[in-house]
């Protein structure tokens, strides 16, 4: 009999964290960070609800941080075993996690003086830099589609899920007493419609199925509707001459952006002559994404190719990286005719903070929100209409339009959600629920009733056997 707790990414989309206990092991799958209002993200700091010691190994199903975030955290309490995860996964993981310490250092120097002015005392940091270099160096790299033994009764093996590069759909196989189960964790299903990566791999048979939720309430719109609309933006703001700002997260929807962008500019329909990728942490991701190009979409490489291109910045020639902070400073004395993308995604953090600063009042500037924006960040209420937005304690009148273009999600919609579990063969796997905010999980719920799928939504810390 198999135990599986569920300690994250239940009572939202992140966190993500789920403890497999059989008869001889202990599988943690992902360590992701929670991320939001300050009361999930208080949550990083609270101790773990397993003990570290007996944890055998990590599975990580792709790099984000909601995902990856907090393991820097449990090296540093003493994790010592391995950490696997695709080679892609392993590089962007490198990026990521040195970018988290790097904030939150700094963050937590600002947070730090003022609390010794008030006398109170000192924070400290999640993780350290030190944490990072020791989590990196037990990670093992995996190849998608090689099973492999992890542990004395738990094999692994991954599939692409479609999402990022890297993303997995993560296939346990499990021998207790003779019997053999299969424990399926979907990880963050990529959205079918997307740019560059292949569609999900297809799964066929599972005892126990995690699956994600995010958008299980709603499908997206149609990327050629998503297409064109994104096209008349560009053209209006030409037109009336204000800049775009993206908010974009540095892995995954960046790397789409600058390849739809490179379309346009391929056909002419391109008129701003700058494109400002404002985000070392994004240039050395869209880098990464070059080196692992064999596992791009086909039909996108033929169409780099028709454009004489072998990577994305050629394919869209008008992009500039912008690496340093004077270069970033630099961009918001440009008041017209560009196009800015940078982190964070969902607003609550990096750069793109000050290019709002600098845009949002102005009545010609437009903000394309192409991602999921989580309840709590200034991102979800820039989408909700809040009419001012406050940056280091000063509101900003938003005047520019805002735009959401939810055919770029990288996550499936309902129906991809609902197409992906129709390949399990029955009897149907026992079905849970994750990665989603509650009206989504009921919403999905029932519809999936309607399907002949039966499906659970588990609390925090429930424990389930199989």
């Amino acid at each position: 009999m198999s135990k599986l707790t569920f300690y994250g990414a239940i009572e939202g989309v992140t966190g993500s964290a789920y403890l497999l206990e059989t008869a001889h092991s202990r599988i943690l799958l992902d360590c992701g960070m929670f991320q939001g209002r300050r009361k999930e993200e208080k949550s990083n700091y609270a101790d773990f609800p397993f003990d570290i010691s007996m944890v055998d190994a990590v599975v990580l199903s792709h790099a984000h941080l909601d995902h990856s975030g907090r393991l820097p955290k449990m090296v540093a309490e003493g994790y010592r075993g391995p950490i696997h995860m695709t080679y892609p996964t392993a590089e962007l993981l490198d990026v990521l996690l040195k970018d988290a310490a790097i904030l939150q250092e700094r963050d937590l120097e600002w947070e730090n003086k003022r609390r010794r002015r008030a006398g109170k005392k000192e924070l400290t940091p999640l993780y350290t830099m030190p944490d990072v270099e020791s989590t990196l160096k037990q990670c093992n790299g995996v190849k998608y589609a090689q099973r492999q033994a992890i542990s004395e009764d738990v094999e692994l093996c991954f599939r692409d899920a479609g999402h990022i590069l890297g993303s997995s759909i993560v296939e346990l196989f499990i021998t207790e007493n003779g019997q053999h189960r299969k424990l399926v964790f979907s990880g963050d299903l990529g959205n079918s419609c997307g740019a560059l990566l292949r569609n999900p791999d297809i799964v066929t048979e599972a005892d126990i199925l995690l699956l994600e939720s995010t958008y299980g309430d709603r499908n997206h719109r149609p990327i050629d509707e998503t297409l064109i609309e994104l096209e008349n933006i560009i053209e209006q703001a030409s037109k009336n001459g204000g800049n775009i700002l993206i908010p974009s997260f540095a892995v995954g929807r960046t790397q789409e952006l600058i390849f739809r962008l490179g379309e346009l500019y391929q056909n002419g329909k391109l008129p701003q002559q700058a494109v400002f990728l404002d985000s070392p942490m994004a240039i050395a991701v869209t880098e990464i994404y070059h080196r692992y190009q064999n596992v791009f979409n086909p039909d996108d490489i033929a169409t780099m190719r028709e454009g004489h291109s072998t990577s994305l910045h050629n394919f869209l020639p008008v992009l500039r990286y912008s690496r340093s902070t004077e270069e970033s400073m630099a961009i918001n004395r440009i008041a017209e005719g560009a196009i800015i993308i940078a982190g964070s995604g969902m607003c609550n953090g990096g750069r793109i903070r000050h290019h709002l600063k600098h845009n949002l009042w102005r009545n010609n500037a437009h903000v394309l929100i192409v991602g999921y924006q989580a309840l709590g960040t200034p991102g979800r209420a820039l989408v909700d209409g809040e009419k001012t937005f406050r940056i280091a304690g000063e509101k900003i009148q938003v005047n520019a339009r805002i735009h959401t273009l939810g055919g770029f999600s990288a996550h499936a919609s309902q129906s991809q959600l609902l197409d992906w579990i129709s390949h399990f063969t029955q009897p149907h796997p026992q079905l849970y629920l994750v990665h989603g905010e509650q009206n989504s999980k009921l919403a999905f719920k029932e519809f999936l009733s309607h399907n002949d799928w039966e499906a659970n939504i588990p609390e925090l810390n429930q424990s389930i056997t199989f």
